[in-house]
């Protein structure tokens, strides 16, 4: 018999997978971080600095403010735990990841060889010379080597064919990252940056999809198949087989959650076998757009009945809430969003919108004064200020007084 799990109970268990419900009153570590990435598996990379980068915020919303400095030692530098690779999106990823992704380094190699017209193809002469000038210099940004076609085309985001080059041979996985400089990625030989262990593991599709669905169902506690499946990009039908091979296993355990749908429907969901079940948690946080529990839309919604949109790119005159909108989480539930930008220059937090969720608590805007005054020192700013924008603005306002 199927395994019944209220939206509730389902909701709880997300949230303590991803290390939300354990904060200490300590100031995380060395040892903590570590330990949280490993949980998660991946923190996304994003070059959007109004607030803050966005691989920095998991670790700040689960645990607190901490130095991060410590966490640029574990993905950059000697003593690095994690390195960088596309899972989902552009990724931070614990180095034994890495070589679960050997499929999609050849996948984008063939897709390369395949196609006449592709830049790859055309440019084989300038990826031979990027390799040999990292084998005699070692690792280097862009920015730092010097070649005629090292210049930027088009609008300031446009790439030089150098850059465009090094990208290629990241996703092929002939070169990888070997931290950052000033955010800029350092690229350099695999044998220059790994563990020889690391290079000699090779992993067949079957086996590194199999084990990228247990580590993805970890991370989630309880989902779907397409959940699973999103968060490190896989496509469906390799991602339901190892579903269904981890089910047969005992690893995964068929659930019918509340409002998800049955066994049958496109809203099976399984529960893994090691997630917490807890009977209550109380967070109380701001997450990046960008966070696993908010950046898959119907999950996001099935979890929290919360429509979550990323307005980034959205012309101005189009946005709802506006530009870099965190969602707030108080208890178990999402309650509302804040539009925060830092103003570094004048110490100041800026609130340029606050919006409370339809049944939001009432004591919405007194718990989230208390996040965003931890936020602000954080972050090194002796003020907040807010604008008047949103339904949640004159309370939060009043709040701060």
């Amino acid at each position: 018999m199927v395994q019944s799990v209220s939206a509730a109970l389902a909701r709880r268990i997300a949230l303590a997978a991803q290390g939300f419900g354990r904060r200490s009153a300590a100031t995380p570590g060395i040892r903590q971080l570590d330990a949280l990435v490993n949980r998660v598996e991946l923190l996304q990379i994003d070059s959007v600095n109004v607030f803050e980068r966005s691989h920095y915020m998991p670790a700040f919303s689960r645990l607190g403010p901490y130095d991060k400095a410590q966490l640029d030692r574990l993905t950059g530098g000697r003593e690095a735990r994690f390195t960088e690779y596309w899972a989902h999106e552009a990724s931070f990823l614990p180095l034994d990841t890495w070589p679960l992704f050997g499929w999609r380094m050849q996948h984008y190699r063939d897709e390369a060889a395949g196609t006449s017209d592709n830049w790859a193809a055309g440019n084989r002469p300038m990826l031979d010379w990027l390799l040999a000038e990292l084998a005699e210099k070692g690792p280097l940004p862009a920015s730092a080597i010097e070649h005629d076609a090292n210049k930027r085309s088009g609008p300031w985001w446009g790439w030089s064919d150098v850059k465009t080059g090094l990208e290629v041979l990241f996703r092929w996985g002939d070169v990888v990252s070997a931290g950052r400089r000033r955010f800029e990625r350092v690229y350099g030989l695999p044998e220059q940056v790994f563990p020889a262990e690391l290079l000699d593991r090779r992993v067949d599709r079957a086996d590194a999809h199999r084990e990228l669905i247990s580590r993805s169902a970890r991370a989630h506690g309880i989902g779907t198949a397409k959940d699973f499946a999103d968060y490190f990009r896989l496509k469906s039908v390799p991602a339901l087989a190892a579903v269904r091979e981890l089910e047969e296993a005992g690893e995964l355990i068929p659930v019918e959650v509340g409002g998800w749908g049955g066994p049958g429907a496109a809203g099976a969901a399984w529960l893994h076998r090691d997630a917490r079940l807890p009977r209550t948690l109380d967070a109380a946080a701001v997450l990046s757009p960008f966070d696993p529990v908010v950046w898959e839309r119907a999950r996001a919604l099935r979890l929290f009945d919360f429509h979550d949109r990323i307005e980034i790119y959205t012309p101005q005159p189009k946005r709802v809430f506006g530009y870099y909108v965190l969602p707030v989480l108080l208890g178990d539930t999402i309650v509302g969003r804040v539009d925060l930008k830092n103003d570094r220059q004048s110490g100041v937090l800026r609130v340029q919108a606050a919006w409370a969720e339809p049944d939001a608590p009432a004591d919405t805007a007194e718990r989230l004064t208390a996040v965003l005054r931890e936020t602000a020192a954080w972050q090194g700013l002796d003020e907040i200020a807010v604008v008047g924008r949103g339904n949640l603005a004159a309370a939060l306002a009043s709040e701060l007084v």
